[in-house]
């Protein structure tokens, strides 16, 4: 790999810059990504990115570039990132591009913009965000929408908050399209230490149809499901995100037969009740030097049929932002599967040189 380090392929940029699509002045800001891609990019290292890209979520664009994007954030003093957007050809080597908002949405007073969800359909890029402030008595869900996966987006608005739903600390939405032709079903999944719950959408992408329903109990946030050879598996992140060094986030899965449930674990315990987990999946360890990693990102799959994951975690030497809010960089592993359950090599985050996903 062409790099400075001859290892981990990191340069560091201390710049001033408008961004490549219009962002405003980023004065003293550090931002910390890597080189363009080269075809000799056959490993990698833990972080992607930094200085922080929480609660990630990824979608491959019609240019054929990833677009990971992450919950507002400070990065540098002064400096706040409304849904950042970062790019890459081939997972390992990202660059910032844009944030997805220019100002914030006006359908709440006060709150970030936290933990989005990006799909694709019928041409346009639909982005679920949670709108919420720590402790708050009505946060809600929100869909924004562009043409193309850098934005800019335009908020579409409201699509429920916990007075409408019903449902306390309703935030980090997920959306999942399962069936096809006329029996296709959209739904999105949502909820944080208070259940998990999922309504069905109508075509329009944001219209509830029906009533909620609810899949897990009060010790998940950060839904993703995934399907597999007829099976869902729910993976959700528990524990504190943001307590910096001390954090003891981490992410376990269960499996279901269908999209509603029951989802149990591997000792057979439906997740519906408080106080089950599922499978350990990925917790953190500090002699690793990574701690509290979670919110994973959804799976995605290289050209040799190789499944890789996206998720946050801590350095536990450099936790904080500057605000002394937790930073939390980009991070990957490959999922194996053994079982019929998908793993992480040793349940804990990489931080050594890894073979690289491949990508024709």
């Amino acid at each position: 790999m062409k790099n400075i380090s001859k290892i981990s392929g990191l340069i560091i940029f201390t710049i001033t810059i408008l961004s490549l699509l219009g962002c405003k002045e980023a004065a003293n800001e550090i931002l910390i990504w890597t080189d363009p891609p080269t075809e000799a990019d056959t490993l990698y290292q833990n972080p992607l990115f930094e200085p922080d890209l929480a609660d990630p979520t990824i979608i491959k664009g019609n240019d054929g570039y990833f677009y990971a994007y992450g919950t507002e954030n400070e990065w540098a003093t002064g400096i706040t990132r409304l849904i950042p957007i970062v790019r890459s050809k081939n997972l390992v080597k990202w660059e910032y591009i844009a944030d997805a908002f220019a100002t914030k949405p006006t359908w709440k007073t006060e709150g970030g913009l936290w933990a989005p969800d990006v799909v694709y359909s019928n041409g346009t890029y639909y982005l679920y965000y949670s709108f919420s402030k720590w402790g708050d008595s009505n946060p809600g869900v929100g869909l924004a929408t562009s043409t193309y996966p850098y934005g800019p987006f335009t908020d579409e608005g409201k699509i429920f908050d916990t007075s409408t739903i019903g449902v306390g600390n309703c935030i980090d939405p997920y959306f999942i399209e399962v069936g096809s032709g006329r029996n296709i079903k959209r739904y999105l999944f949502f909820g944080s230490f208070m259940g998990i719950y999922g309504v069905e959408l109508s075509s329009d992408m944001k219209t509830i149809i029906g009533e909620k329903f609810k899949i897990a109990g009060n010790g998940f946030e950060a839904s993703y499901i995934y399907p597999k050879d007829g099976k869902y598996y729910y993976f959700g992140s528990s524990g504190n995100c943001c307590e910096g060094k001390d954090s003891k986030y981490h992410v376990s899965v269960a499996v279901a037969t269908d999209i509603k449930g029951p989802y149990y674990n591997n000792n057979g315990y439906d997740i519906i009740e408080d106080g089950i987990e599922g499978k350990p999946f990925l917790v953190g360890n500090q002699g690793v030097g990574w701690v509290g990693p979670g919110h994973n990102a959804q799976i995605v799959t290289d050209d040799h049929g190789r499944d890789f994951i996206l998720y946050h975690a801590i350095d536990y030497n450099n936790a904080l932002l500057p605000n002394d809010a937790t930073r939390r960089p980009l991070m990957m592993d490959e999922v194996i599967w053994v079982d019929n359950w998908p793993t992480i090599k040793d349940n804990v985050p990489s931080n050594k040189l890894k073979t690289a996903p491949y990508f024709e």
